[in-house]
């Protein structure tokens, strides 16, 4: 039986194997002012966009060679070529949501070939000066947690005849899940969801993804998760 999935992907440390957005500043940053941003987010004591701002400012200067050099460094899971390609062939519409920046996900897919692959990010250019300069266009003060709301995107890009696929590891994915009707979780979403007593999968890879979605296509009654149909029909309401 094919059933129409749509699937929601995180992307820093989820289809990277590290987090480029804290790695660029932990390497281009005042260091005095990184890490203590960086554990304000973590425990809700500032917003992802006014964490990204101040962070981009903690960079003094930096030119678009460096940028690109460090960005160059960096690997993705393997096994996600592999699972793009199968929702291909299952016409399954994948998207990905970072609450990172447009400008390392370019370059990432460009050189991994998946440059047509759909993505929602946060936008950074950098300017003559050498200044990083963040901009945010998905923001919603709704979703604090992350500067691009991925719920947004999740509820403009999935329909009531669909089931909808997360697969995430950390802080910007720990509101949104509460969206979708499937959760794949690594890491810090995985110690989210023990502590919260969401039901999720947990994955090392995307080859796990693949085989248990395979396993949820071949049931003859695949239910949606009853939270995330509430909480769809609040946003709707809401709107």
């Amino acid at each position: 039986m094919n059933r129409a999935f749509k699937i929601f992907v995180d992307f820093d440390g989820t289809i990277t194997t590290r987090d480029v957005g804290e790695a660029l500043f932990e390497k281009f940053g005042t260091p005095e002012k990184v890490e203590p941003l960086i554990n304000q987010l973590l425990t809700d004591e500032i917003s992802s966009r006014d964490c990204w701002t101040e962070l981009c400012n903690s960079v003094e200067n930096i030119s678009e060679t460096e940028l690109n050099s460090f960005i160059n460094t960096i690997s993705i899971d393997k096994s996600f070529s592999i699972f793009n390609n199968y929702c291909r062939m299952n016409d399954f519409q994948l998207y990905v949501l970072s609450d990172g920046f447009d400008y390392y996900i370019e370059r990432i897919f460009s050189q991994e070939n998946l440059s047509n692959i759909k993505y929602f990010a946060n936008k950074l250019e950098v300017s003559g000066s050498g200044k990083l300069i963040p901009s945010f266009p998905y923001y919603d003060v709704a979703c604090s947690s992350s500067a691009n709301c991925k719920r947004n995107h999740i509820i403009n890009n999935s329909g009531d005849d669909e089931y909808t696929v997360y697969i995430g590891d950390g802080n910007s994915d720990k509101y949104t899940i509460d969206f979708c009707d499937f959760i794949f979780a690594k890491d810090d979403l995985l110690k989210y969801c023990e502590r919260n007593r969401i039901s999720y999968f947990p994955f090392n890879n995307f080859l796990d993804v693949k085989n248990k979605l395979e396993q949820l296509q071949s049931k003859k009654n695949l239910k949606k998760r009853h939270r995330a149909e509430l909480k769809r029909k609040e946003t709707y309401k809401a709107e």
